[in-house]
């Protein structure tokens, strides 16, 4: 699995490392090198200039410039400071250029062809505003090619988010493991290519960090995947009931197309009587029953999943059937009005969430149901999981699915064409679907999100919510030969 380590984190696993005889003169060193090795792979040389921050950061810039100057290349530094004032393994490798060290300015920009931004890296704690600001915007200005180290100046490495005012690059280089920062907007954007490389520390240091944030690949979830046993029959692969709106119909036809690919064995819709023969005439495979049947249905236990809130309407009648499903602890996925019915009460919703349950908010559903958490994504997501009981699916271009006990995923695969009406219905379809047939709810959101995701960008451009579900079949027939003959992703 490819985990992802807060910034906290990787500074404790750099102290970790050194504590076990590993110098950091050493990993500066190789953090170097592996950012010179990645410049060298993408340019011949060229007027570069390396622009050094007072930090560790910094640091690794001096080792940079080193490096090229001895391949060739035309180096200037720039240095924020004096080198005197550096201190511990920055001080050591900025002793051991011997090059002129510059002023750091825009004047260090002219004529260069290629900037290596290692100003402040992952750890900035403050705003960057005044001289320091005016410099940010002179690179995202000028023509060269931008390379950041570590994460692109004036970026969170923990949140993603821009302090004030951030490097644009156009790849960057980190190192051991990737931070949050990497793959939350703005800062995916903003690190344009993102390449990790080791430096030498150990995945055994790694591992007693305990992470539980991670990329959403299939190594999460992959051996989870309810697949059918040559034996099995439709309904050892679950029945979902799914309550269907009167009005906006459509939200619900496409979450049963999602749900049945996924591989539900039984759907039914559950809708007023004005509506049903819409329902029944949409799709051969899909059974309908009035809704006043809800609560009789919901006694037989093989009706073992339910999906609410698509085109579901908000209101009492919502909200009843909601705390009625979450109460017979049946594996529930909650989306759109089925979360905005309860945003005067959301502690009402929390309370009955028994079983496995999955919220589906995008950010202004999210709001009205957490309104009083704040912070960044990633953290609002896991504090949400862990008051509500459920695994909640915070949507967007950066999808994180988090659960109660702090685990969490970052969604890495961007299709912003999956920005359509009725995108968010085909999620919460395969949601239900996976989990009608057994699957956890962490890594049954997981999966989902990361289907959703690949179905979009293999589709591309023109792309509407009714061509997901459609990708899908040759999806799963990828991650069936992963599993039956270990073929590579």
């Amino acid at each position: 699995m490819q985990e992802i380590l807060t910034v906290a984190q990787m500074y404790e696993a750099d102290r970790r490392t050194i504590e076990s005889g590993v110098r950091g003169e050493i990993l500066m060193e190789n953090a170097g090198q592996a950012v010179s090795d990645e410049i060298v792979k993408r340019f011949s040389p060229r007027a570069v200039s390396v622009l050094c921050g007072p930090g560790n950061n910094g640091g690794d810039g001096f080792v940079i410039a080193r490096l090229l100057r001895d391949q060739g290349w035309n180096v200037r530094v720039g240095l924020l400071g004096d080198v005197e004032k550096l201190a511990g393994d920055a001080r050591i490798h900025a002793e051991k250029w011997s090059g002129i060290v510059e002023r750091l300015s825009p004047a260090m920009l002219v004529g260069a062809d290629l900037v290596v931004d290692c100003i402040f890296g992952a750890g900035l704690s403050r705003d960057i505003e005044g001289d320091l600001a005016v410099l940010v915007t002179a690179i995202n200005e000028c023509p060269a090619a931008v390379v950041a180290v570590d994460m692109p100046s004036g970026t969170d490495g923990t949140t993603g988010q821009i302090r004030g005012v951030a490097v644009d690059a156009d790849f960057t280089v980190s190192f051991c493991r990737p931070k949050p920062g990497h793959y939350l907007l703005p800062g995916k954007d903003l690190c344009g290519q993102c390449i990790i490389r080791d430096i030498g520390i150990s995945a055994d240091i790694v591992g007693s960090l305990a992470p539980d944030i991670f990329i959403n690949t299939p190594e999460i979830w992959e051996s989870y995947i309810p697949w059918p046993a040559n034996s099995g029959h439709k309904y050892q692969r679950g029945h979902v009931l799914a309550v269907g709106g009167t009005h906006a119909t459509g939200a619900v036809r496409l979450a049963a197309r999602a749900a049945r690919r996924a591989g539900a064995g039984l759907l039914t819709v559950l809708a007023e009587p004005a509506a049903l023969s819409l329902y029944a005439q949409d799709a051969p495979g899909v059974m309908v029953a009035p809704m006043a049947k809800f609560e009789e249905l919901m006694q037989d236990p093989r009706h073992n999943a339910v999906l609410i809130g698509p085109g579901a309407g908000v209101g009492d009648e919502t909200r009843k059937r909601v705390i009625h499903a979450l109460h017979a602890a049946r594996a529930c996925v909650l989306d759109a009005d089925a979360l905005t019915s309860f945003a005067d009460d959301p502690s009402t919703l929390f309370f009955a969430v028994q079983g496995a349950t999955v919220m589906t908010p995008h950010e202004g559903e999210f709001a009205r149901l957490f309104d009083n958490l704040a912070g960044d994504k990633l953290s609002r997501a896991r504090a949400a999981a862990k008051r509500s009981g459920s695994v909640v699916i915070l949507k967007g271009t950066d999808s994180i699915v988090a659960a109660p006990d702090g685990r969490a995923v970052i969604n890495d695969v961007f299709a912003p064409w999956l920005a359509t009406a009725g995108s968010g219905d085909v999620l919460a379809g395969l949601v239900t679907g996976l989990l009608a047939q057994g699957m956890p709810a962490f890594e049954a959101a997981a999966m989902a999100v990361w289907l959703h995701a690949q179905a979009g960008q293999a589709f591309g451009p023109g792309l509407i919510a009714e061509d997901i579900p459609d990708a899908l079949p040759g999806l799963l027939a990828r991650l069936w030969q992963r599993k039956a003959h270990g073929v590579v992703m």
